[in-house]
């Protein structure tokens, strides 16, 4: 899969994106990651990119032209007659994994920064798709966004983690949270590894942790508790567990 970032900081991209999961991933040519500069694409010998919005007000807008300039060359880069381009954006819909789920199957993306006080409306309504938001909170630009998007969508790409159960059993992977992990020493600090994961019974130990990843989820996440279909009995079985709990 092919990521193009359009951002006025490319050495961040590259930078992070050089290392850990997906820096290996690009390495064995499983995906790539290029960062065009917004700047280059200025057309004036002062770099200007931005201007004051018009109707006033505080702060600078990203101009049209270097923005379509630079998206003009990530579809040529791309092979593709118009990428997925995505807005990384305070207004878009919030990420999730069903989402980089979806995104994983594309053979590209192109993935637009704002900064400053963001971007002229109209090049955004020419080249943007869907707008992708981290939150409701605002950041100083797009860039730490982007990598969190190019991060969760590689780690779905075949091949680019050890085998599937790297990340179906992972929280989100099936509307739950993850159960809680442990490893040696089997105690620690007076507090116990559970015993049934020192069984060696795998079906006990799959039965303990669907347990756990529906008690976590109902703790810590009950709007997503509120969304989950429950295997028969096991309404029951949660409710016997917790009686026996603080």
């Amino acid at each position: 899969m092919r990521f193009t970032v359009l951002t006025l900081f490319p050495d961040t991209i590259r930078a992070v994106a050089s290392h850990s999961i997906v820096g290996r991933a690009i390495q064995a040519g499983l995906l790539s990651v290029d960062a065009i500069d917004i700047r280059s694409f200025a057309g004036n010998a002062y770099g200007k990119i931005d201007d004051s919005p018009y109707g006033g007000g505080r702060g600078m807008l990203l101009m049209c032209e270097p923005v379509h300039a630079a998206w003009r060359e990530a579809v040529a880069r791309s092979g593709e007659t118009h990428p997925r381009t995505v807005f990384l954006s305070p207004q878009g819909r919030t990420f999730d994994q069903s989402r980089a789920a979806e995104l994983s199957k594309l053979p590209g993306l192109i993935l637009l920064c704002g900064h400053y006080e963001g971007i002229d409306q109209r090049v955004l309504d020419e080249i943007v798709d869907e707008e992708i938001s981290l939150g409701d909170f605002v950041m100083t630009g797009g860039e730490i966004p982007a990598l969190a998007v190019i991060d969760a969508v590689s780690r779905l790409i075949p091949g680019v983690l050890p085998d599937e159960s790297a990340y179906l059993e992972e929280s989100h992977s099936d509307g739950l949270l993850e159960y809680p992990h442990f490893t040696r020493p089997a105690e620690w600090h007076g507090k116990k590894a559970p015993d049934v994961l020192l069984s060696g019974h795998h079906e006990r130990i799959v039965q303990w942790r669907r347990l756990m990843a529906l008690t976590t989820t109902m703790k810590k996440r009950p709007d997503l508790f509120g969304r989950i279909q429950l295997e028969k009995g096991e309404g029951a079985r949660l409710a016997e567990f917790l009686s026996g709990t603080d």
